[in-house]
């Protein structure tokens, strides 16, 4: 008769989970955590390396000590409560040796993911009575480890949608007229503008602050207040948006003129701009960034960044000062500046005369880790490829008077373990829904040309 299993799991962690979220060993309840012993070998190679993923391995392992303590190797083995913050003990951490006696279903010992499983594998077999449960963001070791009879699971906690066609784009669209579905609306003026009250039940669902509505008709409305029955849509004219003009561009549709609306208010502290390739994140960033700081000096500078895979391992090479080994990285910048001034007699003098006059600063992300910038505007490219907590670390820069503009493309990711689910985009764009102070457009189409929007949607 076999023999009934116990409530509480096994949850093995991968290197990669402790990289995405090095906080996850807190988050599996009254189950015990085990770290294996390759983990904690790769987290130390890659802690004192130049990349990104360097200070989340410091923190990852900080946290294991903290939790360890001075506990006796036989406690670690067996495991050692975890004291949450409120004094409670909830689950327990151990570290697991990767050398039982399993050869019957062992897998080459060469790659450190074969020791792991090898390692859940005689975990099983000594544990009969426990589901053993491996957490990796890395879809061929889970396929590994099923094969070899262990279960596996992507680590999830930090994954708001289940599907990325849900997220948030920042406006609804009715067909024909959007006054037609209302029968009840207390219209009203004062010296910003014309408002109308509306009852939630004649609005969209999950409708969050600073949404647009916009019909066919050419109606747009921007939800400033939300109250218990009723929301408050300022009454935004089309043609007013359109006519938008900041260093010389003016916006070519609806939604480019919603962008570019929520980076000009001052209120709007955080926008996320989402769209495909040439849809005019970046350039409808830039321009409003240098209206802001040269035209009405909202910003006392632009700090512009990118995540690039491998860029945070390249940098300490390249010859030059960190604005000079930025600048192949952030050719997009450079590129928008061109386009912005392709009407100039000299276009390239014009770029230069920019860079000289506009206070712009190159940084990489390394750099701005443990950094206060006030009064400065700092612009995100490629935001697609941070994790969730990478995300945290560079939003929560931001000093007093500060504004963050972070720009992706959810199709075009780069980064290892991590999709447009899993994705710090997608992770900030859903948990800044119901911030005041912050606005998310996703923009359509690819106006970069006939060429690139044929390849977007038929490469």
């Amino acid at each position: 008769m076999a023999a009934l299993k116990t409530n509480t799991k096994l949850y093995v962690l991968d290197t990669n989970v402790l990289i995405h979220d090095p906080a996850a060993i807190l988050n599996f309840e009254e189950h015990q955590v085990v770290i294996p012993m390759t983990v904690l070998e790769e987290l130390d190679k890659l802690k004192m390396g130049k990349a990104a993923i360097a200070t989340d391995c410091r923190e990852a392992i900080r946290k294991i000590d903290k939790i360890i303590g001075d506990a006796s190797p036989t406690e670690v083995a067996k495991g050692v409560p975890i004291i949450r913050a409120d004094g409670s003990i909830q689950g327990h951490l151990s570290i697991l040796l990767d050398n039982f006696d399993n050869a019957s279903r062992s897998l080459p010992e060469h790659l450190n993911d074969n020791k792991i499983i090898n390692g859940l594998v005689g975990l099983q077999e000594k544990n009969p009575r426990r589901e053993v449960v491996l957490i990796t963001k890395d879809i061929n070791m889970r396929l590994k480890a099923r094969g070899c009879g262990v279960g596996a699971q992507d680590y999830q906690n930090d994954q708001l949608l289940d599907d990325v066609s849900l997220l948030e784009t920042g406006y609804h669209t009715f067909m024909d007229s959007f006054w037609e579905t209302q029968a009840e609306v207390e219209t009203f003026h004062d010296e910003t503008g014309t408002f109308h009250r509306i009852p939630l039940v004649n609005l969209p669902e999950n409708l969050c602050l600073n949404r647009f509505i916009v019909d066919e008709k050419g109606f747009i409305g921007r939800v400033v207040k939300l109250e218990e029955h009723s929301a408050v849509l300022q009454d935004l004219p089309a043609a007013e948006l359109m006519s938008q003009s900041v260093w010389g561009l003016t916006p070519r549709d609806i939604p480019q003129a919603l962008a570019l609306y929520l980076l000009l208010d001052p209120d709007v502290h955080l926008v996320t701009l989402s769209g495909q390739a040439g849809s005019g994140k970046t350039i409808l960033a830039l321009a409003a960034a240098i209206e802001m700081t040269v035209a009405t000096r909202q910003f006392k500078r632009i700090i512009a960044t990118r995540s690039t895979r491998g860029l945070d391992e390249d940098i300490g090479y390249l010859p030059g000062t960190e604005a000079e080994k930025m600048e192949p990285w952030l050719g997009a910048i450079t590129d928008n500046l061109e386009a912005l001034h392709n009407d100039d007699e000299n276009a390239t003098s014009s770029v230069d005369y920019i860079l000289q006059k506009v206070p712009l600063q190159f940084k990489s992300l390394n750099y701005i880790r443990g950094r206060s910038f006030q009064q400065s505007l700092i612009l995100i490219d490629e935001c697609q490829n941070l994790t969730p907590h990478q995300m945290k670390t560079i939003i929560t820069r931001a000093g007093a008077g500060s504004k963050v503009i972070c720009l992706g493309n959810l199709a075009q990711i780069d980064t290892p373990y991590l999709n447009p689910v899993s994705s710090g985009l997608t992770y900030l764009i859903e948990r800044f829904k119901d911030f005041g102070h912050g606005g998310t457009v996703h923009l359509e189409g690819s106006p970069r040309s006939e060429l690139a929007e044929y390849a977007e949607t038929h490469l």
